[in-house]
């Protein structure tokens, strides 16, 4: 296996971190031993690859301090997934999501290729899929098998 194939760590950077820390953290439900509404940064415990948090302004500094990338309006071309065990399970989570105050952007339905997904996008406009597959599988440690 290449010591390159692996993603470590997904940052997202935010707005505002408080937040996006009470709709990742206090809405979703996703683990954290921080408990700080605002720190420097937050870094949630998910499985397989770890999800961050860091204030935009201070990610677009980091990236490079002269001449900062600057901020894209609209959407960027990527996603995030959610994948599910049942059927229900996605509406389950698009509902878990809205009320922590996501934005629905594709209310769930059957898709062409078996399986039954929906869309929604975070405080910041980051979007997220949320799929269930009828042939999904899942290893030891929950993470989707091809």
């Amino acid at each position: 296996m290449s010591a390159i194939n692996r993603i470590n760590i997904i940052c997202l950077g935010v707005k505002d971190m408080e937040t996006s820390i009470k709709f990742y953290r206090d809405g979703l439900g996703f683990e954290t031993n921080e408990t700080d509404n605002s720190p420097a940064v937050i870094f949630f415990n998910t499985t397989g690859t770890k999800f961050e948090l860091f204030p935009l302004d201070d990610l677009r500094q980091d990236i490079n301090a002269e001449d900062p990338p600057a901020v894209s309006q609209g959407f960027s071309g990527f996603t995030l997934a959610i994948n599910v065990r049942e059927k229900e399970a996605v509406n389950t989570v698009i509902d878990l999501a809205l009320a922590a105050g996501a934005t629905l952007l594709k209310v769930p339905t059957d898709v062409f290729w078996g399986g039954y997904h929906g869309y929604f996008s975070d405080p910041d406009g980051y979007v997220f899929e949320v799929a269930w597959g009828p042939g999904f599988s899942y290893d030891e440690d929950e993470m989707l098998v091809f």
